[in-house]
Order: structure tokens, then sequence, then C-alpha cells
């Protein structure tokens, strides 16, 4: 019985720890218009992956927050940690 509580909490303790923080950042072009200088940012904060803490997460209000016309290039950042992720798209742009 005891190793079975071992093993168990072994397990918890591996999934739990598993990933608690990971940052990838993968950019594609969208357009044919050059890179622009400008950057706009838009995010959202997500708790056990259930509940979004209000934001807008589109291209659109992602220029707009950077003062984008026209767009260049789209990205799309996810930070995770244990409980709280934090999801952002990235627009660049003239």
């Amino acid at each position: 019985m005891k190793n079975i509580i071992k093993i168990v909490v072994a397990g918890l303790l591996i999934v739990s720890l598993n990933a608690c923080s990971v940052t990838t950042r993968l950019p594609a072009m969208v357009t044919d218009n050059p890179a622009g200088e400008k950057e706009g940012r838009a995010t959202v904060k997500v708790i056990g992956n259930v509940f979004v803490l209000g934001g807008d997460l589109s291209i659109r209000t992602a220029a707009e927050n950077g003062g984008i016309t026209k767009i260049s290039t789209v990205d799309y950042e996810v930070k995770s940690g244990l409980f709280v992720s934090k999801h952002t798209t990235i627009v660049t742009g003239e």
C-alpha cells in the first residue's frame, strides 16, 4: 500500500512539473509588405486552461495597439506556467 501511494505521489509530481515554462515564437509572413518598424501586441491571460481573463487576441487589435495600418508579419507567443498562461498575438508592419 505504501509503495502505491509513493508511486501515485511521484506520478502527480512529475505531471505537475511537466512543461512549467515553455516559450515558442514562430513568425509568419502574411503579406508581401516589407517588414516594418512598428510592433503591436494583443494579450490575454488564461488560468487553468479554462478561464480567460479579458482581452482580445485578434490581429486587428494587435495592429491597432501598435498603430499599424499595413501588416507585414503575424506572430503568436505562448508563455505557460503551472496554472497561468499568457497568449500574445504580435503584429509588425508600417
